[in-house]
């Protein structure tokens, strides 16, 4: 085939199939969905799953490694060809790294009746298989500045084996070297992608309105001394996540990303709140580095798991869940500005996030807290499948990709 759209309307099978954002953002926003209910049932007594973590590792785990690589291997698809010119990865090949996730997902859940090896195998098999994909695409086509991106997911993924070995090993995985790992390349992941898209797409959007200050433009020395700074944070939280030198310095760059959101004048873009969630999401970076910085500080601040949902659930789920609208609308030729569905789906995860910020602010209330954070985390997702799944598996795909 000579061009992305050759290969695209050679195939002849499922829509969904096309492009690597359809399957991985559809199914993701599902299983965000599924894993919620299941979790809330969990919580409640009323389930109990044949998994070998224990019910919050599993949580913790699903959430960010079950979650976020499905995300990253959407994005990738779909970004790849664009940095690289090369072909996409169209039809069968696409279908069996998505049926390569689908069965990490059931691994993990009926662990208790396989090996801990296997399934380990199975839950690293995408993300080993994608990693050597990419980097092949990568090498062939020289483009050497998006290694980065992959070297990032690289280390996420080790974070996922690490999460694996600590569980079978009794561990309390959740809180172990593994989650702190992957959590901590996926919220490196947003600083370096989100720091070239925020300024870039906002600076689009209001050159296209006309008039207002232009935000300062991306990866200038200001924002590498940033990035610096919160890798030297993240590496001290991973290695020694208690020591008060690591709070400080995680304290250092929440001020320091903070100020980074601030030159990108994010204060222009409410018109728009598909440019303006770009700004929210990435606000939740310095928040949860300011936050679990003061809780390592001073302990009882926050409560560590609450302080670490800005980043989990605030950061990667809330920007995730933009740019997944953002590239859904942009790749299948939709405008690209927000419905007020598309409104509420965001609110939704702004509420999660902050309901369950204030369980562990106010652990007397944590009870109906923590069923409105699920609540609203099932309603922007669960609403993100219902209004987007139809763009994602029936309409057909756009000759050019946007986004």
């Amino acid at each position: 085939m000579s061009s992305t759209s050759e290969q695209i309307h050679a195939w002849r099978g499922s829509t969904v199939l096309t492009y690597g954002f359809r399957p991985f953002f559809f199914g993701a926003a599902v299983w965000m969905t599924i894993a919620m209910v299941l979790w809330g049932l969990m919580l409640s007594g009323r389930l109990t799953l044949p998994t070998a973590f224990d019910p919050v590792s599993w949580h913790a785990h699903e959430f960010l490694f079950g979650y976020l690589s499905a995300i990253v291997a959407g994005f990738l698809l779909t970004a790849v060809p664009n940095w690289t010119g090369r072909l996409p990865i169209v039809g069968w090949p696409l279908g069996g790294l998505f049926a390569l996730w689908l069965a990490g997902r059931v691994a993990v859940v009926i662990s208790l009746t396989l090996p801990p090896l296997a399934v380990a195998i199975v839950d690293l098999a995408l993300p080993v298989i994608l990693g050597l994909v990419i980097a092949r695409e990568i090498v062939k086509a020289r483009n050497w500045r998006n290694l980065i991106v992959l070297g990032m997911f690289a280390i996420f993924s080790l974070g996922n084996a690490l999460f694996h070995w600590e569980a079978a090993t009794g561990t309390y995985a959740a809180q172990g070297y593994g989650q702190r790992l992957g959590l901590g390349a996926g919220v490196m992941m947003i600083a370096v992608i989100g720091g070239r898209i925020v300024p870039s797409f906002t600076r689009n959007w209001l050159v296209k309105r006309g008039g207002g200050r232009l935000p300062t433009p991306p990866m200038q020395r200001f924002d590498k001394a940033a990035l610096l700074a919160l890798l030297a944070a993240l590496v001290l939280w991973v290695v020694v996540p208690d020591h008060p030198v690591t709070g400080t310095v995680l304290l250092l760059a929440g001020v320091v990303h903070t100020v980074r959101l601030a030159r990108w004048v994010g204060y222009q873009t409410g018109p728009e709140p598909l440019v303006a969630v770009l700004h929210a999401a990435y606000a939740f970076l310095p928040l949860g580095s300011l936050a679990i910085g003061a809780e390592i500080l001073w302990p009882g601040s926050f409560g560590t798991a609450a302080a670490q949902h800005l980043w989990l659930a605030g950061c990667i789920g809330l920007m995730t869940l933009a740019m997944s609208t953002r590239a859904t609308l942009g790749h299948t030729g939709q405008a690209l500005t927000a419905s007020r569905a598309t409104v509420g789906i965001y609110v939704a995860v702004v509420g999660s996030v902050l309901s369950r910020v204030a369980a562990g602010l106010w652990p007397s209330e944590a009870g109906w807290l923590h069923g409105l954070a699920g609540l609203s985390w099932v309603m922007a997702f669960g609403g993100f499948a219902v209004v987007y799944g139809p763009l994602l598996l029936r309409l057909p795909a756009d000759k050019q990709l946007g986004g």
